[in-house]
């Protein structure tokens, strides 16, 4: 081959390869600006929801501990597919039925410091770090939460619950009531409210292993209208603690009760 016929072959494989990632590139820019329309239109990038400040409280079911109040962030919304509900943080992947198969974690309270005489002797339980997969449908009957969480922190236990909320409309008040149960397994119960053999021989307590628990629950959310863009959130929960709760020996209550009040701005 020529030189000159050498340069032309190297010139038309030059601009082959330019005209191959131009193609690529255009491909991919169709295919993710389409993605991205799609869910512009279907889940638009703007909040959507309520955004505020509440006072939260759970009553606690350690003996020697006193119950947790705290003020805190207050947040029901949508961003795109990034949502945030109460205590549940997470994004919207694939379309599932009347919702999304979500990723989601969990904020939580249920951990405590064995720093009381009743509590001498045991180690200090630390907050759970729940993440997992879920969905809420939204359907003609009510609307569904479904979720299946793994302790990342030191239990390493699982926690499934699924709740059922229903909605009763009236011109200035809408209230949900719901129903559901949740299922700690027994590394998350242990965890928590078991005694190990080491924390029996320096403390009053017997050892205690126990099982997974079981726990259904009932509550009620309140959604009062002040003005247009301003709300009054009221929240009840009342859980009944499964028998391998309710066993430990360090375990005083046989219910758990949950709540808060928030003032939070609409968003639409």
């Amino acid at each position: 081959m020529t030189d000159t016929g050498s340069a032309s072959f190297i010139q038309r494989l030059r601009i082959s390869e330019i005209l191959r990632r131009f193609m690529l590139g255009f491909l991919i820019s169709t295919l993710f600006g389409g993605m991205a329309r799609a869910q512009t239109e279907e889940l638009p990038l703007h909040i959507d929801g309520d955004i505020g400040l509440g006072s939260y409280y759970t009553r606690s079911i350690i003996h020697g501990k006193t119950d947790q109040v705290s003020v805190l962030p207050y947040g029901n919304f949508d961003y795109g597919r990034i949502f945030m509900r109460i205590d549940t943080l997470g994004i919207k992947t694939m379309k599932l039925g009347y919702g999304y198969l979500e990723i989601a974690g969990r904020f939580s309270q249920d951990g405590f410091n064995a720093d009381v005489i009743n509590l001498h002797g045991l180690g200090n339980r630390q907050t759970s770090i729940p993440l997992g997969l879920g969905t809420l449908q939204i359907t003609p009957i009510g609307a569904f939460f479904i979720n299946a969480f793994h302790d990342i922190n030191k239990s390493k236990g699982n926690l499934f619950e699924v709740i059922y909320v229903a909605e009763l409309d009236t011109p200035q008040v809408t209230f949900y009531p719901l129903a559901g149960a949740e299922y700690q397994s027994k590394e998350y119960v242990r965890y928590y409210y078991g005694i190990s053999a080491q924390e029996a021989a320096i403390s009053q307590y017997a050892a205690y292993q126990p099982t997974g628990a079981f726990n259904p629950l009932l509550g009620l959310m309140i959604d009062a209208k002040l003005t247009e863009e301003y709300h009054l959130n009221f929240y009840l929960r009342r859980k009944w603690l499964g028998n391998a709760i309710q066993s430990s020996t360090i375990v005083g209550q046989r219910i758990m009760d949950t709540g808060f009040i928030a003032l939070s701005y609409r968003f639409e």
